[in-house]
């Protein structure tokens, strides 16, 4: 896609399975879903549910894999080696295939948690694991990583599909990074701001900046936090707003 070429369909995501009440109504807004294998939140029943919604309402599904870290919802980093990473993410992954596999249910792709997926974002060797895990499990899966990172550039490299995300909830720093939690304004707590910021990325590819600068920005699938305080109204105002302007909401 070249910079200011006209969208014509968008993936709209949503982090679900955490064990969160909002799930079953935010699946009538969202086309892919990325499902907590439990280990960061969640449970193996939770897991069962939730993927038996996203056949309800006709909804992709996808892995949500995060540090074994409930305490802290998997927001916390952790250095592990590649080999670890590995066994990390080749776990959670055969955990939700095993459940898809059991009521007909088909894995489409794969977004790691939570410092796991920061990490991957900014370090090669992390990305690299993830990318080298879901290749030797299946090729096949979309791996869903933040739009111009590490993870995108490495799954690249070793031949898997990408859809370049972006956060309608979250700001932005220079480097295109999200804005650390523990900053002051990384969260976007007004749905008419959250609104604003995915109209201009999809119709100028661009995203100002905490610090009111504007940086490029690709994008193939939008980022909802299923645990956030106004996850469904943002959900509803988003998807209300994308299919005005004459875009489809699609799973890619």
């Amino acid at each position: 896609m070249k910079k200011h070429d006209k969208l014509v369909s968008i993936d709209l995501n949503a982090d679900v399975g955490e064990g969160l009440p909002n799930d079953e109504a935010l699946m009538p807004y969202i086309s892919s879903a990325n499902i907590c294998c439990g280990f960061h939140a969640g449970s193996r029943q939770i897991m069962q549910q939730t993927i038996g919604l996203c056949l309800q309402y006709y909804v992709s599904i996808g892995a949500h894999p995060g540090y074994p870290d409930r305490v802290n919802f998997g927001r916390k980093e952790q250095e592990l080696s590649p080999a670890q990473i590995m066994d990390l993410i080749g776990e959670q992954l055969m955990l939700m295939q095993e459940d898809c596999k059991a009521v007909g249910a088909i894995m489409c792709h794969i977004k790691p948690h939570g410092a796991l997926y920061n990490q991957s974002a900014r370090n090669p060797q992390v990305a690299a694991a993830i990318a080298e895990a879901l290749f030797c499990f299946n090729p096949q899966l979309v791996l869903f990583g933040l739009s111009g990172s590490c993870s995108i550039a490495e799954a690249q490299k070793r031949g898997l599909r990408t859809a370049s995300e972006v956060f309608a909830d979250r700001t932005y720093t220079l480097d295109g990074s999200l804005t650390p939690r523990e900053i002051f304004g990384a969260l976007i707590k007004d749905t008419e701001k959250a609104v604003e910021q995915v109209r201009k990325i999809i119709e100028i590819q661009q995203v100002q900046t905490l610090s009111g600068h504007w940086i490029p920005m690709v994008a193939e699938t939008i980022c909802l936090h299923g645990d956030g305080t106004h996850a469904l109204s943002f959900a509803r105002k988003i998807h209300q707003s994308i299919t005005a302007g004459g875009i489809r909401i699609q799973s890619v």
